[in-house]
């Protein structure tokens, strides 16, 4: 789990309210077998603390001015989105969205959402529509669709602009299907194509505000720390393994997994940092390097832990399977080749902005952009 220097007391409630719920249900979170009554117990609570969790890049003065990191609220974001993650990555996917869409909106100055679990749903490549206030058509990938109580969906208008609707979920005229949600692992986020028919929605933002504004990419980032809190559980039980029977082999293989998390562990403090003193920025190629590196990282854990403990934990422990079967869905939010593509793109503008300077700065005598 991310963790600060000094322990964020809003991290520290939500820890102690999700364990007395956990002991309320007589579970443990290293033994836990979640319930779909339990699950949603955890979800309604985390929600209540939506205006207490920080948006993206809404750092204390302090951070802004450069003088402390310790106090980032873009890293306090990621600490609960980490934790929720230990705990079930269904949970942490719907609570994700849940809080993107409460920090959209905030970005684009509708700061007054209706109360109750709101989502973000944009993928695209379905026909949608919206004329006279009324939405008529077919949005897909949609996770939470059977709980949630407002969407903000995305639509492109006749112009080919992408725009920005708040949807009722609780009214007549949405069909749910879940039919094509054929995943063992993430099975639980309740992933559906809805078909809306003339629908009542509202538009909110300008054109092209959901993919233009800097707040996109530092929402990827929220993404890449709920990978990383399941990575870190999951590596737990390693260590705990590790210390209840010690073998070189164990330790080989923590050694291997904890170098990659702690590396991983400090890009999230930077990446944070940037956010919080350069918020007008999308850092898009920083976010880019960490969604790539963490992707890499889970990846690793997973192979490494199983290496080491075997099939036991696979087969015997509800909490470890669940996420190990969880994790290589939901980091296949990433997009892979297409994304070191981008990466390899931004890097090299970067190299060609910073050779410009060379000429007008003699004191930068870096010869590329990774050099110390």
């Amino acid at each position: 789990m991310l963790r600060l220097n000094a322990e964020s007391s809003l991290l520290e409630n939500i820890q102690a309210v999700v364990e007395e719920i956990l002991a309320a249900n007589n579970q443990a979170l290293s033994t836990l077998c979640i319930t779909d009554k339990l699950r949603h117990e955890i979800l309604n609570t985390l929600v209540t603390y939506s205006d207490r969790i920080p948006h993206p890049a809404s750092a204390a003065a302090d951070v802004k001015e450069n003088k402390c990191e310790t106090n980032s609220n873009t890293f306090i974001r990621w600490q609960v989105l980490a934790y929720v993650a230990g705990i079930d990555l269904t949970i942490a996917k719907w609570f994700e969205s849940h809080l993107d869409a409460l920090s959209i909106l905030h970005e684009v100055g509708y700061d007054k959402p209706a109360q109750g679990l709101w989502a973000v749903w944009a993928a695209e490549g379905h026909p949608l529509s919206y004329q006279e206030g009324k939405v008529t058509g077919i949005k897909a990938w949609c996770s939470g669709a059977n709980i949630v109580d407002h969407g903000l969906i995305t639509y492109r208008d006749e112009q080919g602009h992408s725009q920005l609707l708040i949807v009722d979920m609780q009214q007549a005229g949405i069909e749910i299907d879940n039919r094509a949600w054929q995943a063992v692992g993430m099975q639980a986020t309740d992933t559906a194509t809805l078909q809306f028919n003339g629908v009542a929605a509202s538009k909110v933002g300008a054109a092209n505000v959901y993919l233009e504004r800097v707040g996109f990419w530092h929402g990827a980032a929220g993404v890449a720390a709920c990978w990383y809190g399941a990575a870190t559980c999951l590596a737990g039980y390693l260590i705990t393994a590790y210390q209840q029977k010690p073998n070189d082999y164990k330790a080989m293989y923590l050694g291997q997994i904890g170098t990659a998390l702690a590396v991983t562990r400090q890009y999230f403090y930077h990446v944070a940092h940037l956010i919080d003193t350069q918020p007008q920025h999308s850092h898009e190629l920083a976010i880019r390097q960490l969604r790539a590196n963490v992707e890499q990282v889970a990846r690793q854990v997973l192979e490494g832990v199983g290496q080491a403990l075997g099939a036991a934990p696979f087969c015997n422990n509800a909490h470890f399977a669940r996420l190990a079967a969880d994790l290589p869905v939901f980091i296949r939010q990433s997009h892979g080749a297409f994304d070191l593509q981008k990466i390899g793109e931004l890097s090299s503008v970067l190299a060609g902005e910073s050779a410009s300077s060379l000429t007008s700065d003699l004191t930068d005598r870096r010869e590329n952009i990774w050099q110390l």
